[in-house]
């Protein structure tokens, strides 16, 4: 089976849109896993990062082909209880 070049080209962007996707992802992430460690009572900071976090994993599962389902949690939510849980470990 031959796959068009057209194929191929939408299959390769498509690849690079969601590797930017999974880098957005990962690099709110850490800021938000950095700014938890360091400026716990920043809850400015945590609930901006925490939101575009959470846009930045709902656009990488749309992506993917996954979909919403209304009982899972946002990342923010799981990352600030980790955050918490390592924090209260540290102290």
């Amino acid at each position: 089976m031959r796959h068009s070049r057209g194929e191929q080209a939408r299959a390769h962007a498509l690849q690079q849109e969601v590797a930017r996707a999974e880098a957005d992802y990962q690099r709110l992430r850490a800021a938000y896993l950095e700014i938890a460690r360091n400026e716990p009572g920043h809850e400015v900071a945590l609930a901006m990062i925490g939101a575009d976090m959470d846009r930045a994993h709902a656009h990488l599962q749309a992506l993917i082909g996954l979909p919403r389902l209304p009982f899972t949690h946002e990342p923010s939510t799981v990352m600030r209880r980790e955050a918490q849980r390592l924090a209260s470990e540290n102290t």
